[in-house]
């Protein structure tokens, strides 16, 4: 009877124990940095990283999950149990496009479980709208229906433990900011001449937030860009004339050779 007390009392510790494991086994999203790389032609390219902390027990299954490569993002985000792993640039009027998932290395933490990175990449379209506001200047201005980060009563925010970066194209100036970005800081003049890269940090309101930026197009662009248009505009056209060209130019030949 002795014996099968302790049995009893030993098998109730394993379970206490596994049970303890179990409850300790588990994923949190610990970081978001959201990039978006803006192209002259309204489209985004889109790079999201989240850092991942796990428990010792959840090692295995992160594992195991990553050497699945075809895991879908919404299957990503059942096994990490949280909704933040998500796209926090859309398009309001169409879907995304390229899209790639890359569940990165286990790096291990002291004392603890491990770290990773997922990177989410894709390609946006109507992020910007462009408008001529003088000759070869172009005004860019970022579409704020785009953003898509956590909502609250008094309007979208970023997340605690998130950072927010926007990079427009060389040659081009940053003419309107808001919310003010934590990085860089403006010059003594107020503006931010020959910055590329603008960043917001974690609680920073969305609500109001307007960014634009222009670009001065050279004449040569210009050149280039007009007959580019004839060319595209009329590429039915200037095949059937070089088509007659050739053909004349053939007939021509054999009446010469006879």
């Amino acid at each position: 009877m002795h014996k099968l007390v302790n049995y009893i009392l030993l098998a109730s510790a394993f379970s206490s124990l596994f049970l303890f494991a179990s409850a300790n086994a588990y994923f949190n999203v610990t970081y978001l940095n959201t990039t978006v790389m803006l192209y002259k032609n309204t489209s985004a390219h889109v790079v999201e990283s989240f850092t991942i902390l796990m428990s010792n027990s959840s090692v295995a299954q992160y594992n195991q999950d990553r050497r699945a490569i075809n895991l879908t993002l919404s299957e990503w985000q059942h096994v990490l149990s949280t909704d933040l792993l998500m796209e926090h640039i859309i398009n309001p009027t169409g879907s995304l496009h390229n899209v790639t998932l890359l569940p990165g290395p286990v790096g291990y933490a002291y004392g603890y479980g491990g770290t990773a990175v997922i990177t989410l990449e894709y390609y946006v379209n109507n992020v910007t709208t462009v408008q001529t506001i003088a000759p070869r200047e172009f005004k860019y201005t970022f579409n704020d229906s785009v953003l898509n980060f956590q909502h609250s009563s008094s309007g979208e925010s970023l997340p605690l433990n998130t950072r927010f970066n926007i990079i427009i194209p060389k040659g081009t100036e940053a003419i309107s900011v808001y919310p003010s970005p934590d990085f860089p800081s403006p010059s003594f003049t107020g503006n931010y001449t020959g910055d590329t890269m603008f960043s917001w940090f974690e609680s920073e309101p969305l609500n109001e937030f307007t960014f634009a930026y222009t670009q001065q197009q050279s004449m040569e662009s210009e050149v280039l860009d007009y007959f580019s248009g004839i060319y595209y505009s009329y590429t039915d056209e200037i095949y059937v004339v070089v088509a007659i060209a050739v053909a004349a130019l053939g007939i021509y030949a054999y009446t010469k050779l006879r």
